[in-house]
């Protein structure tokens, strides 16, 4: 599904006309139609808006993977070096900090 589609399917899941949504956004009519069309596409403030409107992200819009795992560490794995303003964080202060991601759980 491309950009134009999404947009037409989550504006047609709330149930408004492009002449709505078209108010809604601030924006022509003219330019909507386009928008779901793929015949024009919408700048990066105007994806924010669209994503911002429905809920949803500028990645969803996009057709980009939704990532619920984003640049996460396994918290298991000793060969990380964590620093803080270029010193080595004490053995304690990672275990507490650990603690804490994990919910503190141990």
């Amino acid at each position: 599904m491309n950009i134009g589609e999404r947009i037409a399917q989550l504006r047609k899941s709330r149930s408004m006309s492009q002449f709505q949504l078209a108010k809604t956004l601030n924006i022509a009519t003219s330019t909507l139609g386009m928008y779901e069309t793929n015949k024009r596409k919408p700048n990066m403030e105007m994806l924010e808006k669209l994503a911002d409107f429905f809920g949803v992200s500028v990645d969803f819009l996009l057709g980009r993977p939704e990532k619920d795992d984003l640049n996460t560490a396994d918290l298991a794995d000793d060969d990380t070096i964590f620093t803080f303003e270029g010193k080595p964080i004490p053995e304690q202060d990672l275990e507490y900090m650990k603690r804490l991601l994990r919910g503190g759980r141990k």
